[in-house]
């Protein structure tokens, strides 16, 4: 991978990829698992990829849907606010329209092959979420989805909360920034306080051992020292990973 030679002490590059822009399928190889921003590959594309790698799931958020989303004009009328991080606006699954347009635009993906789904925003349906008094629907759609798509592998993104509800319905699970911290308030990637980030494995080792399903570490760096320092501390832990940065649209390059 191109976007992982100007890492300076690594002895091996992740085993997972996420990217949310477009890049040359062809160049995608070697990884467990691939998540991918469907808008940029076709039907060929993802054949492609998938003979070079593991799993390939398609990103779709539950949560929330992007002003650039050519979905956006089916539900910009029906949706609750506006998530000022990302341009994106919060989604109500106690509409059946917006349940109907997901359903659709889930349909669409699958169609081009895809061996199923990465569910992000999950977290927004938890106590501090934007979307907390709406816990029903979410594991409810999850439920439909797994119904309709059994054979598929669903990606749960977050929302640890939720797990004891969803674990029968999806494949595996996503945890951002576990031995990172990036904020948005002030653009900052750091490391994790130390104790924080124990009692956070500690965790996420429990969830392992109960459900007995895969989870994906997905953390943010924005040089090869912190890239280094958060392998460090993940390495040791089994868990599968990747490590980019936060905006996910290419291969992650970090000055030494």
């Amino acid at each position: 991978m191109l976007g992982f030679e100007v890492l300076a002490n690594i002895d091996h590059k992740p085993n997972v990829f996420f990217c949310y822009g477009k890049l040359n399928p062809l160049e995608i190889r070697g990884f467990d698992y691939v998540i991918l921003e469907s808008k940029h590959f076709n039907a060929s594309d993802i054949k492609k990829v998938k003979k070079l790698n593991g799993k390939v799931l398609a990103y779709i958020s539950l949560g929330e849907v992007n002003s650039q989303s050519k979905y956006y004009n089916k539900l910009k009328d029906i949706t609750l606010g506006r998530n000022e991080n990302w341009d994106s606006y919060y989604l109500d699954l106690k509409s059946d329209s917006t349940v109907q347009v997901l359903f659709s635009e889930i349909d669409r993906i699958l169609a081009d092959g895809y061996d199923g789904l990465f569910l992000d925003n999950i977290d927004n349906f938890t106590t501090f979420g934007f979307q907390k008094d709406q816990k029903s629907e979410i594991v409810g759609f999850i439920e439909r989805l797994k119904v309709k798509y059994p054979e598929h592998f669903i990606l749960q993104n977050a929302g640890i909360e939720l797990v004891a509800d969803t674990h029968k319905f999806v494949d595996g699970m996503v945890v951002e920034s576990v031995a990172s911290d990036y904020t948005f308030s002030d653009n900052k990637y750091k490391l994790r306080d130390e104790k924080a980030y124990d009692d956070y494995i500690k965790k996420l080792n429990q969830l392992r051992r109960k459900y007995k399903f895969p989870i994906i570490l997905v953390e943010y760096a924005d040089s090869a020292e912190l890239y280094n320092e958060i392998l460090t501390r993940i390495g040791k832990t089994n868990f599968l990973y990747f490590i980019g940065t936060i905006d996910l649209q290419g291969y992650p390059e970090f000055a030494k």
